[in-house]
């Protein structure tokens, strides 16, 4: 078994600050035991506008935002799941939402780009979010290899597509990272509910960072970052504001239950 732990967060426009944040809480997680660590969506910049995120874009391989996750995953030795951060696209006034995945010796191995973009007007609020304004989506999934089990990267709103994940299953998939930044009403209705969904349906382990409390700019994001077991158990969650959850991650455990419960091998359809 391993522990993995989930940051929480209410990240604001300056980046430093973030990183200070960031440092603690992931030093507090590897003192608690963690071995990975997963920071939430936006966790070093959460704009005061949509277009922030593009003027501090970095090159895909260079500058302070990677810089920093290489040094904490060495310096803490422990596997990072980077959240997202903007990285240049094609497109000059649109960045990458990449999570990038490092290794606990500063090594990144991955790296997964936002593929379903948030464009909604949330219902019962004057909230309205176009992150294709921003934002190029991507377009492959990842699953990877780790001591800790097969890792599925996906990012927020990917979580609303079901289809998205029984393809990552099929790659392999025993650990869905989701790093997120809910708003307060879709969080309210929706968060648990589909993470313990994606959980039960795919009988995986699901760690979901997410963005917690107020923010400088407005927003206010849901909190309650959790980590589920392949069966739908809530195993630790933290409510609001800053900190982290933990548990232990039991890949045999999983096999166990696929194979007592083996609805996986059941499928009638199959997505491509």
């Amino acid at each position: 078994m391993n522990k993995c732990a989930a940051i929480q967060m209410a990240s604001s426009p300056n980046i430093s600050a973030n990183l200070l944040e960031a440092d603690k809480l992931i030093a507090e997680a590897a003192r608690a035991g963690a071995k990975l660590v997963a920071l939430p969506e936006n966790f070093a910049l959460m704009g005061a506008h949509e277009l922030d995120k593009v003027k501090a874009k970095e090159v895909d391989g260079s500058g302070p935002i990677q810089n920093f996750l290489a040094a904490v995953a060495n310096k803490y030795s422990v596997w990072v799941v980077g959240g997202t951060i903007p990285v240049a696209s094609s497109e000059s006034h649109k960045v990458r939402a990449a999570c990038l995945v490092y290794n606990d010796q500063g090594e990144r191995i991955a790296r997964y780009d936002k593929m379903h973009l948030f464009d909604v007007s949330v219902p019962g609020t004057t909230e309205m979010y176009r992150e294709s304004d921003s934002i190029e989506p991507g377009s492959e999934p990842q699953v990877l290899d780790s001591p800790f089990g097969k890792l599925g990267i996906a990012v927020c709103y990917d979580l609303r597509f079901p289809e998205f994940f029984r393809k990552m299953v099929r790659l392999g998939m025993e650990i869905l990272i989701i790093p997120s930044a809910f708003t307060a009403k879709t969080g309210a209705a929706h968060w648990e509910l589909l993470l313990r969904a994606r959980a039960v349906e795919n009988l995986c382990y699901v760690i979901a960072p997410n963005q917690g409390g107020f923010h400088i700019n407005g927003r206010v994001t849901f909190g309650h970052s959790m980590i589920i077991d392949p069966w739908g158990l809530v195993m630790d969650c933290h409510k609001t504001g800053g900190g982290f959850v933990a548990a232990e991650i039991d890949i045999e455990h999983l096999e166990k239950v696929r194979e007592a419960f083996p609805a996986l091998n059941h499928r009638r359809f199959f997505c491509e």
